[in-house]
């Protein structure tokens, strides 16, 4: 895509970039966007950001990135034109270091968003910049941070701010917090101001595709990162609370019991016996028995972790859950997921004390063979049996016979596979053979989950 130029450009290559991002834009949502801009003043910046928001980000998840990417699209000051400007008492060029963080200082404890800005691009373009050859340079973010240390200034602000009163009370909270809330927004305002230095230099896509991580419902479970696991385990609870609502109004819409025939026949009488209005019986609630048999190994843990806390938040619909974990044997870790355990926990203790681990590696032949032996009669006509892993057994016997055996005496049976479909059957992967016995599902995500589990409910 070549560098925008005119507001047309610069519109549809936004769109672009947030679609790459994750964050789903419509044709007709992009449409809308264009035509508020006609009704606003483009010359303001936040109505713009604002106009864009309301027609484009239907989540709050979304929002972060949406704003990452705006900044980049539509910067609030390119180099070498007007910026945004420096206090005039202070030459960010040239002034000492203490002096800037003394400046810092004076902003955390109290500034405009105008102000700490303007500064934040100033000291950008004094620490920011590492040249790597002729003609080329690089912008760092560490680098401006290193130099001025925001988050050492603290005691110096409390000791002007306070001037001797009483410290430990309302006040001083009150000022960690605002100085807080201002070194985030100072490490934003640079983090920004770097991005838009890289895009000036590198183009807007380039830096886009790397600037923004996709939303929560979104990120890959094989690929998620610490914090993300903590956010998924957050998501849990009121993910399920949605599900379970959607479901329950999904279960009572449309649904009517078996004909009652003494009912219509009664009705029919004022008619002359014409059954001009059937009446039918109450619809008995149908709750299957849920088995999950999941692959725990190091590769595929982050999944099978986040989709056992999400089926047992909703285990109010189904009649019975229970769950066995694998390596290269089975155990039942139904123990773990009862009702009120800390979540935290209940993944410590699975790791440490369920027996599923013989030699390290993953083999499902020999898991599968184990399960039949010892939990086999787990699974019955009213039972739905949901696999999840990856489907590479190091090259072992899948047991394709042995998984049959299991289908054939359950109600209906699913895999759920964490890679991408184009992954399945390269190296040690079976799951095409498996797919012949079990019907296999793409699931590399929540928004993915999600929707397998309201089709299981």
């Amino acid at each position: 895509m070549r560098e925008p130029g005119s507001l047309v450009d610069r519109h549809v290559g936004f769109v672009h970039a947030l679609r790459e991002a994750g964050v789903p834009v419509s044709l007709a949502e992009g449409l809308d966007a264009a035509n508020a801009l006609r009704v606003i003043e483009l010359s303001d910046r936040e109505s713009l950001r604002a106009a864009y928001a309301a027609t484009l980000v239907k989540k709050p998840a979304y929002r972060p990135g949406f704003d990452v990417l705006f900044d980049l699209w539509f910067p609030s000051s390119t180099t070498g034109l007007a910026a945004e400007r420096a206090p005039e008492d202070l030459d960010p060029r040239t002034a000492p270091v203490a002096e800037l963080r003394a400046h810092l200082a004076r902003l955390l404890a109290d500034s405009t968003d105008l102000e700490l800005r303007a500064f934040a691009q100033a000291m950008v373009e004094r620490f920011g910049r590492q040249d790597s050859g002729p003609g080329r340079q690089n912008w760092f973010s560490y680098s401006v941070m290193r130099a001025l240390s925001p988050e050492t200034l603290m005691a110096t602000i409390l000791r002007e701010v306070l001037q001797g009163r009483e410290r430990g009370g309302l006040a001083e909270k009150t000022v960690r917090q605002r100085v807080q809330a201002n070194t985030r927004r100072f490490e934003e305002a640079v983090a920004t101001d770097v991005r838009r230095r890289i895009a000036e230099d590198s183009g807007i896509e380039r830096i886009a595709r790397s600037a923004v991580r996709p939303p929560l419902d979104q990120i890959d479970f094989l690929r998620v990162t610490r914090d993300d696991l903590a956010r998924l385990r957050r998501e849990v609870h009121p993910l399920a609370r949605r599900l379970a609502a959607r479901l329950t109004i999904r279960q009572r819409k449309g649904r009517r019991g078996r004909l009652d025939f003494r009912k219509t026949v009664r009705a029919s009488l004022q008619s002359g016996g014409v059954p001009l209005t059937t009446h039918f019986r109450p619809p008995r609630p149908h709750r299957p028995e849920l088995v999950i048999l999941c692959d725990t190994s190091d590769s595929v843990s982050s999944f099978a972790h986040f989709t056992l806390l999400l089926t047992y938040a909703l285990r109010e619909q189904f009649t019975k859950v229970r769950a066995f974990g694998f390596v290269d044997t089975v155990d039942e870790i139904t123990r773990f997921f009862q009702p009120g355990a800390d979540v935290v926990e209940a993944m410590t203790r699975l790791a440490n004390e369920a027996d599923m681990v013989r030699f390290g590696r993953t083999n499902y032949g020999h898991a599968l063979e184990r399960f039949a032996e010892r939990h086999g009669d787990a699974l019955g006509p009213r039972t739905s049996l949901l696999i999840l892993g990856d489907a590479r057994s190091n090259y072992q016997p899948p047991a394709l016979d042995v998984l049959k055996s299991l289908v054939s005496g359950c109600r209906h049976a699913y895999w759920l596979n964490p890679e991408p479909r184009a992954q399945w059957d390269t190296g040690d992967s079976v799951a095409s053979d498996y797919a012949t016995v079990v019907p296999m599902h793409e699931c590399r995500n929540v928004a993915q989950l999600t929707a397998f589990i309201e089709t299981l409910a």
